[in-house]
């Protein structure tokens, strides 16, 4: 069980994230606000209280590697990446730009990037081979991938799942973000995949739940995940899609949605009230 100052130190950093992630948007553009809102408490997790990766250790062969499969949600991991000091902040304000360092979706120009995503349902087989490579030369870091439960409508997911289950490789933890929402609108309306814990179970794979809002529950999935032997684990997080914006959270509108003056201000206020109440 996590030390509770530790949990309240996570989730101050979850709403940090999602301030950046909201200034990263802006006033008028497009953002992918829901589904990086729904990851913050994960990020938070990963990047500051179980991987190691740093500024200084990011290209050395034993750091842990995470792969975001769902690379629409870039911005919330360029906001953890920014905040343990691998860009200037100066960065967030020209993200997407031509001048600028941060693209759209991951790209491997952006320290502490491993891979290329964002064309969905290729994370798996990515963070596999990097698993698979890391055994071969008895390295003991571990691998990450987070991906989108709108994402397990793609073949590739599962052909990737099967390959992980045969041969057996426990230095690989997947996540999907079970936000329920994809960017049209309900993932149950859009492509159903009824019983998804079920499948996975079935594919090999040892299922540990997580409250996806909670630093706690994240931290107790990821070290029973890391007990797991002889076979791979998934975390299915159970989140809010906008979570942390009432105007936005459950809503397909906010899957890559503009805010406008108004709705920039109220999220800043709401982050801001959110951090008194901590």
């Amino acid at each position: 069980m996590a030390d509770s100052e530790v949990v309240r130190e996570l989730k101050s950093l979850a709403i940090k994230l999602r301030r950046d992630l909201v200034e990263m948007i802006g006033v008028g553009a497009a953002g992918h606000l829901g589904g990086s809102s729904s990851l913050a408490e994960t990020m938070a997790v990963l990047y500051f209280h179980r991987m190691n990766i740093s500024k200084d250790n990011y290209r050395d062969p034993g750091r842990d590697r995470l792969v975001l499969s769902k690379g629409h949600a870039a911005l919330i991991q360029y906001a953890a990446l920014c905040e343990k000091g691998f860009f200037p902040r100066e960065e967030l304000r020209r993200v997407k730009t031509l001048n600028g360092l941060l693209q759209g979706h991951p790209d491997l120009s952006i320290p502490g990037i491993e891979a290329v995503t964002g064309s969905l349902g290729q994370g798996l087989s990515v963070g596999l081979g990097m698993a698979l490579a890391l055994r071969l030369d008895k390295n003991p870091a571990r691998v990450f991938v987070i991906m989108g439960d709108g994402e397990q409508s793609e073949g590739q997911i599962w052909e990737a799942s099967q390959a992980a289950a045969n041969f057996k490789v426990d230095n690989l933890t997947a996540f999907i973000d079970w936000n329920k929402v994809q960017a049209t609108g309900s993932t149950a309306d859009t492509f159903n995949i009824p019983a998804l814990d079920e499948k996975w179970r079935a594919f090999g794979w040892e299922l540990i739940p997580a409250a996806g809002h909670d630093p706690a529950s994240i931290i107790d999935a990821i070290e029973a995940a890391e007990r797991v032997r002889g076979r791979p684990a998934l975390i299915i997080l159970d989140t809010v899609k906008g979570k942390g914006f009432s105007f936005a959270e459950g809503s397909a509108a906010y899957h890559n949605g503009i805010l406008d003056k108004e709705t920039y201000n109220k999220a800043l206020a709401e982050l801001e009230a959110a951090k008194a109440a901590l």
